[in-house]
């Protein structure tokens, strides 16, 4: 128990990085999050970018897939107008990234280990 309580005392919250979010849906398949950059005390920082994000879902035969991506955008109009590009380049990288795993796991070599044969492990 000790362990898991150990890193706790260390945690700080990132002052100079910190983000008011907020969230807007057309309750069927958009949802973009909108982090507008703020200060410790919570006015605006001028000083960085307002962040967009978007999330959907994909239905798959193994059920609903959700879809996260960010969208680059200098308002909230522009990210809706945005948002289907970035659903597809989303959708791309996932399908990409799926794809390189599995080959990965294709390439690992499998060889049976003789009975008694010690395993070294690195």
């Amino acid at each position: 128990m000790d362990n898991d309580v150990r890193g706790l005392s260390d945690i700080k919250v990132d002052q100079k990085n910190l983000y008011k979010e907020e969230v807007f849906t057309d309750l069927r398949i958009a949802t973009i999050r909108q982090l507008t950059p703020v200060l410790p005390d919570g006015r605006r920082d001028e000083g960085r970018e307002v962040l967009f994000f978007g999330q959907t879902q994909m239905m798959t035969p193994g059920g609903a897939l959700p879809i996260q991506f960010e969208i680059e955008a200098k308002d909230l109009q522009q990210a809706m107008e945005k948002f289907p590009e970035a659903v597809h380049r989303g959708v791309n990288e996932l399908v990409e990234s799926a794809r390189e795993a599995q080959r990965q796991a294709e390439s690992r070599i499998v060889t049976p280990t003789p009975p008694g044969s010690k395993i070294v492990l690195p």
